[in-house]
């Protein structure tokens, strides 16, 4: 059997404002299992102790913010471990920009080291004039995660890829992806699960991002039909994930590993 789940929060736990009671009753048979389990997420609008808090006050699922690993914090691990400088400009809000400033990296709009695009929705023209210029002038180009569009209530809105490729086609430079379905984020929430591969399994409703990142990684796979691939995709799909369920409750938690 897995002994640990990679979980995705919108559009497998949530949907923007919008509960999926399935996604709570999927965490609570976890924890009386005493399963280990990471949410690896590409939003970056908040913090982990933002995601917890949030998970509690409206979707009453109560976990530590240890068990919550966003693009944010794999984009600092990435720029940690490149080592070209400490300068960034960031299109993003506080989730992300926050966290790079307490790690250590100086806020830059003229001459920066890096560049990082994420979700801002209080994105201007002028925050995409400093990023196209900056990034001409050689500063490494950072895309938090390829979203292009975020699951919610309302419907699926314009994600943080759509924004990334703005400044690409501004620039004619290709970004460094970090979040899902990027090795980068993946290798390291297998180092915070402390589990290997073939012993996880990827759990996330985006073929493009959830899926792929297991399929792309050697890592098995569930895709829940709740956020945002729908069901007339699956049979389209240019591989297959190991399972395919409508609902979160239809999960078996002694299925054997393929």
């Amino acid at each position: 059997m897995y002994k640990g789940y990679l979980i995705d929060l919108d559009g497998t736990i949530y949907r923007g404002q919008e509960p999926i009671p399935a996604g709570k009753r999927f965490v609570d048979e976890l924890k009386r299992r005493n399963l280990p389990f990471l949410f690896v997420t590409n939003n970056t609008t908040r913090s982990p102790e933002t995601v917890s808090e949030r998970l509690e006050n409206e979707f009453d699922i109560k976990v530590a913010p240890a068990t919550i690993y966003t693009a944010s914090l794999a984009t600092i691990d990435f720029m940690k471990a490149d080592n070209a400088g400490n300068k960034v400009f960031v299109i993003g809000e506080a989730g992300l920009i926050d966290l790079i400033l307490a790690a250590g990296f100086t806020w830059e709009e003229e001459n920066p080291d890096y560049v990082v695009v994420g979700l801002d929705n209080h994105v201007t023209y002028e925050k995409f004039v400093l990023a196209t210029l900056a990034i001409q002038k050689g500063a490494t180009f950072i895309g938090t995660n390829p979203d292009k569009n975020i699951p919610t209530e309302r419907g699926l809105l314009p994600g943080a890829g759509s924004l990334i490729s703005l400044v690409e086609t501004a620039t004619q430079t290709k970004p460094i992806y970090i979040g899902k379905p990027e090795a980068i984020i993946m290798d390291k929430a297998l180092e915070k699960i402390g589990l290997a591969k073939k012993d996880v399994i990827m759990v996330g409703d985006n073929y493009e991002t959830d899926i792929c990142s297991g399929l792309n990684n050697g890592i098995d796979t569930l895709l829940v039909l709740s956020g945002f691939t729908q069901k007339a995709e699956v049979a389209t799909l240019p591989e297959a994930p190991t399972f395919v369920l409508d609902s979160l409750d239809e999960w078996d938690f002694e299925v054997q590993k393929r």
